[in-house]
């Protein structure tokens, strides 16, 4: 435009110049006109390209265990267990297996000496129940969600004893009943008729004894009733695995389509111990009342926590 605006208005000093200059003219006109062109022009900002963040690679989690207790009893004392830790399920209910006996506190039950804690079944009468003994729970005392459960243990002997180490859920998270909706976890279960055999177990309201699906194992022991040995389960939030003396028997793993029914394991739980006598399984072969007195003897309950790396 330019170009052609010069040459309306100076048409008559062009005629003038000589024809070498013309085209040097012309030249130089179309190549102001061009620059004008592109200095009017809208400018274009580049911009830089879009930082994207880098998606993060899934990794798998692992886990280990602390190397110190975060709760412990070694018995190191004399008398009664200490209160701080442990409590009593009182009574002579039968506690929906049928048990025989009669469950208290004193002191011929249950007690600690030379760092060790008996837990003691007697022969005697007491509220219409034939036989006496303990069961000690840690319920408020000590509650977890995962961990390394090691409990160190000489076992009674004889038919119709039924010791047990075990946890149970602390509150009523699912479901309309406590059990099995709420789980129970057996670190050990041992029938007297069936000497040195050691059964692991996980109850569940999809999974458990009175209708034939618990998650169960054994293992034979030949000197469980004879000698000390460490009974434990590794509780993981995706599995839970069960051991005697650091051999695993017995490994639960939970599937991704498993709810609560299956897995109410992701609340708190306590431990129990306890010698109950008779019951629906411990005196399936009846009770030998020659045995008595019978305990179960405790060196140390050790609990380590889950850590996740």
């Amino acid at each position: 435009m330019v170009y052609f605006f010069y040459l309306s208005h100076n048409y008559q000093q062009l005629k003038r110049l000589p024809d070498t200059m013309k085209p040097l003219l012309f030249i130089g006109l179309l190549l102001f006109t061009v620059g004008q062109a592109c200095k009017s022009s809208d400018t274009v900002t580049a911009t830089a390209p879009p930082v994207i963040a880098p998606v993060a690679i899934p990794t798998s989690v692992t886990y280990s265990f602390g190397k110190t207790p975060v709760w412990q009893d070694e018995f190191d004392y004399t008398g009664l267990p200490d209160s701080t830790k442990w409590g009593y399920d009182l009574g002579g209910s039968g506690w929906g297996n049928n048990e025989l006996e009669y469950y208290t506190k004193a002191l011929k039950n249950a007690h600690v000496e030379k760092g060790i804690l008996s837990i003691e079944a007697i022969k005697e009468y007491l509220s219409g129940k034939s036989y006496t003994s303990a069961r000690l729970v840690t319920k408020k005392k000590g509650d977890w969600l995962y961990g390394r459960f090691e409990i160190r243990a000489k076992l009674p002997q004889g038919t119709g004893t039924w010791p047990a180490i075990w946890m149970l859920a602390t509150n009523q998270t699912y479901g309309n009943q406590y059990w099995p909706d709420n789980g129970e976890i057996d670190i050990m279960e041992h029938v007297g008729f069936d000497p040195n055999v050691i059964h692991g177990s996980m109850h569940t309201k999809a999974f458990n004894f009175t209708i034939n699906t618990q998650k169960t194992s054994t293992v034979t022991v030949p000197t469980a009733l004879s000698a000390f040995h460490v009974y434990a389960i590794e509780w993981y939030p995706d599995r839970m695995k069960f051991f005697v003396d650091d051999t695993a028997y017995l490994v639960v793993a939970k599937e991704s389509s498993w709810s609560w029914s299956q897995w109410p394991f992701d609340q708190k739980f306590h431990l129990l111990l306890n010698v109950a006598v008779g019951g629906d399984w411990g005196g399936q072969k009846g009770v030998d009342d020659t045995i008595f007195p019978q305990k179960m003897e405790v060196d140390y309950v050790r609990v380590y926590p889950l850590v996740t790396q």
